[in-house]
């Protein structure tokens, strides 16, 4: 009977061992992230701004793997499905947790039990734009269009869910009207179908800025509580007259469940150190991004903010994937 009684104690014992040697010689080979979207947006600009100054600082090669599709859940899955040992991990929305539950019936993983908050790295506006050439020239004119051709006008996001589709989700709610979704695989294919004209608007989350800049774009107006520093004379939705709108969405680093905590502490640590100063936070800054360090509690704390948020906006609107 004692041995039966000791013998879990022996199992846990041992368990915490292994974790700790395997923590203690951690990064022993190159770490991969795993970026949930498309080359070129968001989550990719924000995994290859940090990569340098993390790979100095473990001393291991930080290799960039992009998996899109479904909303973020195909990289994510692969992550969920990987070994514990803190060399592979994902940075994606956070979407994956507070979207994806609520809009698709079944999912290939649970994010809340598979994944765990590692990172946040950055809020990642949404900045509302048109072609230049295409007539309209402010929000009102935009809304305008739009309420006077339900149906017949179209945008693009990075895919059913993502922060893209929900920001404009959000603007057809507040004006009461509708347009065709065309979900893509990521923001930067979405973008380029704007520029080319298959496309009436969409929210992009900072790519758009150059061809702004560039005369090709038009720049409406953030979706945002607070104006982007990379555009501080834009103003906000909500100061142009659509009261309460937040499409924010705080992109971050996650790591299978299981990953030793010390791990994650030391990954955690590092990020923040990263995005504090230095070329990352530059980088960052100048792709539309901000910046975003923060604690694991506070982090895991806006994650599940935002699945309250955005659980009221998908039912509103009878988002759903399937």
């Amino acid at each position: 009977m004692k041995l039966k009684r000791t013998l879990p104690l022996l199992i846990f014992a041992l368990l915490g061992l292994a974790q700790s040697a395997l923590a203690q010689k951690w990064p022993s080979q190159p770490l991969k992230i795993i970026v949930s979207f498309a080359a070129g947006g968001a989550a990719d600009q924000l995994a290859r701004a940090i990569a340098p100054q993390l790979s100095e600082a473990l001393g291991q090669p930080v290799v960039i793997d992009n998996k899109s599709g479904a909303g973020g859940n195909i990289g994510a899955d692969q992550v969920a499905k990987s070994p514990a040992d803190g060399h592979t991990l994902l940075l994606g929305s956070g979407g994956i947790f507070s979207i994806n539950p609520h809009i698709y019936k079944s999912m290939p993983f649970d994010p809340a039990k598979d994944l765990v908050p590692v990172a946040s790295v950055g809020i990642v506006p949404q900045y509302l734009v048109v072609r230049s050439d295409g007539g309209i020239t402010s929000l009102e004119g935009l809304i305008s269009d739009l309420k006077a051709n339900p149906n017949k006008r179209s945008y693009g996001s990075p895919g059913v869910g993502t922060s893209g589709h929900m920001a404009s989700a959000m603007l057809l709610g507040d004006i009461q009207s509708q347009a065709t979704h065309v979900p893509y695989r990521g923001g930067a294919p979405a973008l380029n179908d704007l520029l080319a004209g298959q496309l009436n608007f969409i929210f992009d989350s900072g790519a758009s800025l150059q061809h702004v800049k560039a005369g090709k774009l038009r720049l409406l107006g953030i979706g945002s509580p607070n104006r982007s520093p990379a555009v501080p004379n834009i103003p906000t939705l909500d100061e142009l007259g659509l009261k309460g709108f937040n499409a924010d969405t705080v992109f971050g680093l996650y790591a299978p469940a299981g990953t030793p905590q010390s791990v994650i502490n030391r990954i955690n640590s590092e990020v923040n150190r990263i995005l504090a100063s230095g070329p990352a936070k530059d980088r960052i800054l100048a792709n539309g991004q901000l910046p975003f360090p923060q604690s694991l509690e506070q982090f895991a704390k806006g994650t599940e903010n935002d699945f309250k948020r955005y659980g009221a906006l998908i039912r509103t609107h009878n988002i759903s994937a399937q």
